[in-house]
């Protein structure tokens, strides 16, 4: 089976599970180290007649990181893409099983099996704070409703103010952000890099919590340490 994987995360997770299968990843693909697969460009803008030349069996892909118009290029030219759609956890381990079993061929992964087991485990979340979890600035970009990172925050008893907003990642204006009524601001390290010198100044009257931003927004094995990692960066 010879795979390309435009998804980060499915990345990782099909190398860590059957090493070898990957023949083509994107320039964002970052784990795990040593990744000796051909490089095809990035999520947003892959080659796709490089993707092609590789002679893939499978393509993995993702309905948010990736776009429409590729993604049919590639069925054009008779590329086989296997589509993921991941904003819940629940969905997170679903579709990681469907598409390691197209992928891979291999049995269900133990990691996947531990971050389960890690997620189930989180102790009942105290009385939940409101929070908002900025992921870009200029311009200030949010979390807004149905996303994946606020599904794992709001298991840690994080709520996100704009949950509710009719756009998933609205762009707020500062002022705005700072008068939401939130008790905290979550900074992940990306897609933005946020920083104990670069963020947390612009929320002046709320906590800041520096997360992990693999921790929140990868789906794959990270999701068996997440829970905790994020655990304690949330205290």
């Amino acid at each position: 089976m010879r795979v390309v994987s435009l998804v980060p995360s499915l990345t990782e997770a099909v190398a860590v599970t059957a090493p070898g299968r990957l023949v083509g990843v994107t320039d964002w693909c970052t784990h795990p180290a040593g990744l000796t697969a051909a490089r095809v460009g990035g999520t947003k803008n892959p080659d796709v007649a490089a993707i092609v030349a590789l002679r893939p069996d499978l393509v993995l892909a993702n309905e948010e990181e990736n776009r429409a118009p590729d993604l049919a290029a590639l069925r054009d030219a008779g590329v086989e893409v296997l589509v993921t759609e991941i904003r819940t956890l629940d969905q997170a381990f679903e579709q990681l099983e469907r598409a390691l079993a197209a992928a891979c061929g291999a049995p269900r992964p133990r990691w996947l099996d531990d971050a389960e087991a890690a997620w189930a485990a989180l102790p009942p979340p105290r009385a939940p704070r409101r929070a908002v979890v900025p992921v870009w600035r200029r311009p200030w970009t949010v979390l807004g409703r149905d996303t994946f990172a606020g599904d794992l925050l709001s298991r840690l008893g994080v709520d996100n103010v704009y949950a509710g907003h009719a756009e998933r990642y609205p762009r707020i204006p500062l002022d705005r952000l700072n008068a939401a009524g939130a008790d905290l601001v979550v900074l992940p390290d990306e897609p933005y890099r946020f920083t104990a010198g670069d963020g947390p100044e612009a929320f002046p009257a709320l906590p800041a919590a520096l997360v992990d931003g693999r921790y929140l927004t990868w789906y794959g094995p990270s999701l068996a340490r997440a829970a905790a990692a994020l655990r304690a960066a949330l205290r």
